[in-house]
């Protein structure tokens, strides 16, 4: 689960990493009264998921309480359309108004799961406040890698390799070397699978400060964490992943053309995979579970018949729990009550398999069933319009 910046940073401070002074405002005139309490210069910034902000004019410097609030009347109730957003953009509907600060210097830092080593990653760079993708690709000597050991935990050595690696001198080694070792307690009491700052800065007088941050969390967590379960933002995701999520079913937007619902994260990947060697790209999967009643396979159906993007879909079921009889079922229920307007494949293998297809074929829709994956990946893309 992402949340908003400003809310990232109200966690943030709890652990005592020091933010900017901000407030949140959802109309100009709350901006305004947000710049006057704060005073003096600040940044105006709009709240949504996703980056690139300040290219595409979500971040504007007002120098007082009326140019804050015309910035704050530029960004609320429109689209702002970033590299991350898509073309369409998302609403702005919250700023955060924060004090600005003189900058002497920007950097970047972050941690992350090392799925591979089983251990918090922390990466940092000098080349701060600029995509790190890039810095990566083009210089990634300037990329500094550390993990922390879940064994003996944050050592005082991680921040001070750290932070003389950056270039900061000895006062701000020290501070930096509390703000990691705040980091990475936040990291591990909220379940967070990434925390970013970027940029980090320092100010003339030496002092650091998380200037922006992103914080995403383990969704299978968060009934630990019912505060930061309470900062879910349903108007900056996909309505249909909502509304999976409400169903108890996982539903994945992704940018191709053909709508999978399958049973199982491993049998979604290898089903994302066939499809696309046979020439096209899954416009979403959808995962009903291993013990999926009829009437959840139905909602699901549902839910990938509304993806305006779905030109066909497949459904590739493994029956292990799951009885292929009731899955056939509630796809030939679910087709019922909605017009199927997208050619359908389905391959269903396992318990009662050969009633199912029988149920499919005796059931009058116009589908088509395979019995191998990688026939039924060949005929859905040849259903969506052939190879890419």
């Amino acid at each position: 689960m992402n949340v908003h910046e400003y809310q990232a940073k109200e966690i943030l401070a709890r652990f005592g990493v020091p933010v900017p002074e901000g407030r949140v405002a959802t109309t100009p005139e709350e901006a305004r009264a947000a710049a006057e309490a704060l005073g003096g210069r600040v940044v105006v910034k709009a709240q949504i998921h996703a980056g690139g902000r300040g290219k595409a004019g979500g971040v504007k410097l007002a120098d007082g309480p009326e140019e804050a609030e015309r910035a704050a009347a530029g960004m609320l109730g429109r689209a702002l359309v970033t590299p991350q957003t898509g073309l369409q953009g998302r609403v702005v509907r919250k700023v955060y108004v924060t004090r600005a600060l003189d900058i002497a210097h920007e950097y970047y830092l972050s941690l992350l799961v090392d799925r591979a080593q089983a251990k918090i990653l922390v990466m940092a760079s000098a080349e701060g406040g600029v995509e790190i993708e890039k810095v990566a690709a083009e210089s990634p000597e300037k990329l500094l890698k550390l993990h922390v050991d879940p064994v003996t935990g944050y050592q005082g050595w991680l921040g001070r390799r750290l932070g003389f690696g950056l270039g900061l001198d000895a006062r701000q080694v020290r501070a930096f070397d509390g703000m990691l070792r705040a980091l990475v307690r936040c990291f591990e009491e909220t379940d967070a699978s990434l925390i970013e700052i970027n940029p980090l800065v320092t100010t003339p007088d030496g002092s650091l400060f998380a200037l922006d941050a992103k914080l995403n969390f383990d969704d299978n967590a968060l009934y630990r964490h019912e505060e930061i379960a309470a900062m879910r933002d349903p108007g900056e995701e996909d309505p249909l992943e909502v509304e999976a999520s409400e169903a108890g079913l996982n539903y994945i937007k992704l940018d191709g053309s053909v709508g999978c619902m399958v049973n199982g994260a491993g049998l979604a990947m290898a089903t994302m995979d066939i499809i696309d060697l046979a020439g096209a790209r899954p416009a979403n999967f959808l995962d009903v579970g291993g013990g999926a009643s009829k009437e959840a396979v139905a909602k699901a159906f549902r839910i990938l018949l509304r993806d305006p993007d779905v030109r066909a879909v497949l459904v590739n079921i493994f029956g292990g729990i799951v009885r292929c009889d009731r899955v056939a079922q509630g796809i030939v229920d679910a087709a019922r009550e909605v017009e199927l307007t997208v050619p359908l494949v389905v391959r269903l293998q396992g318990t009662n398999a050969a009633e199912a297809r029988k149920l499919l074929a005796d059931s009058g829709l116009e589908l088509e069933v395979a019995e191998a994956l990688d026939e039924a990946a060949r005929a859905v893309v040849a259903a969506a319009g052939g190879a890419r």
